[in-house]
């Protein structure tokens, strides 16, 4: 769904800069509540997986297909707004490396992808996990939930910015029933790589599953026949997180490994249709003025490296660099707004018991 130049008017992106620099600068004090010596390193990790998993598009429709957008995968595993600044540090990689996604619409693809996705499946996460049984499982089914309802919701948002600043005059109950439509299929390819993800993380690491802190289970007690509390289950604890992988090392290297594997080689089997937005916006005529890239030079332009005729290493390889500079890029954020253990002990954060 990346907004390409010249689908939006100059103010209208404007706007939506505004909007996008606001809720980063927001979402950066955030993180700092968010993010500390452990989680930092998996913040940047998530963010190179989302731009791995966002080069495998998927086949929705005959002659379309979608991707992962990534604000809710991002928002349940390092929080929301560490979810934010994850989305928002790949739409920046991919703009400026890979002539994805236009420079002058970059205001609008944060706001849409990265701020609307997130705060849209967070939301929804939080209300289903209150209400639902308080377990792991749980935590996966209102991760499904949540992502699926969170690409609909983009689709609606990008709707509404091109009913305000579109450059050409499209019926916008058109655009509106095509987008939505579409993304709903999208939805639900997202929904299952999220529910997937997080469903694989929780299982081995949940203590760094942000969206999981706090789960905790009652013990219980059949009592003629009927599930009832055990004494001094009043106070439950936390569940504890698996002995079998104590050590966060061993998920970052996995993740890691497996973002390369998926950029650097799966991504050559995925689907070639036009996503969504690509696919409305020729359908109904909204990309008339769209405009060429002003990275469209660039070495790693379309998401191939420049002088390497063999499809397959020229688009592995620029994966493979995508997912390092992305790890690199979201790392050095991510350890630079941490929260150190220093602060916890600073004198406005002591508390004395009299």
């Amino acid at each position: 769904m990346h907004v390409p130049d010249g689908f939006i008017n100059a103010p209208t992106s404007a706007v939506t800069g505004v909007v996008a620099a606001g809720a980063i600068a927001v979402s950066l004090r955030g993180a700092r509540r968010e993010l500390d010596e452990r989680t930092a390193p998996l913040a940047g990790l998530v963010a190179a997986f989302i731009f791995a998993v966002q080069m495998l598009n998927f086949p929705v429709a005959a002659g379309t297909s979608g991707h992962l957008l990534g604000g809710a995968l991002a928002a349940i595993l390092v929080g929301p707004y560490t979810g934010v600044l994850c989305v928002s540090v790949v739409l920046l990689m991919q703009g400026i490396l890979f002539a994805d996604g236009g420079l002058t619409a970059l205001g609008v693809n944060i706001t849409d992808m990265a701020i609307v996705t997130t705060v849209v499946a967070y939301a929804l996460f939080r209300g289903l996990v209150k209400v639902l049984p308080r377990s792991r499982r749980s935590v996966t089914v209102a991760s499904f939930v949540a992502a699926l309802v969170s690409v609909p919701a983009a689709a609606l948002a990008f709707t509404l910015i091109y009913w305000i600043g579109g450059t050409t005059d499209v019926s916008i109950g058109k655009v509106a029933t095509a987008m939505i439509g579409v993304h709903v299929l999208i939805g639900i390819g997202e929904a299952a790589i999220t529910a997937l993800t997080v469903g694989a993380v929780i299982a081995v690491r949940p203590d760094l599953v942000y969206g999981a802190r706090g789960l905790q289970q009652r013990l219980k007690l059949r009592v003629n026949g009927e599930l009832v509390d055990a004494p001094g289950a009043s106070d439950p604890e936390p569940t504890p997180a698996p002995v079998a992988a104590r050590s966060h090392r061993k998920v970052w290297i996995t993740g890691l490994v497996a973002s390369l594997v998926l950029a650097g080689f799966v991504s050559f089997y995925a689907s070639a249709d036009p996503d969504g937005l690509e696919k409305v916006a020729s359908d109904k005529g909204i990309d008339k003025k769209a405009e060429e890239h002003a990275a469209a030079d660039s070495p790693l332009a379309d998401y191939g490296v420049e002088d390497i005729t063999n499809a397959r290493v020229s688009g592995g390889l620029a994966g493979v660099i995508g997912v390092g500079v992305t790890v690199v890029a979201g790392s050095a954020v991510f350890w630079a707004v941490r929260r150190r253990r220093s602060d916890d002990a600073s004198p406005s954060n002591t508390e004395t018991t009299v």
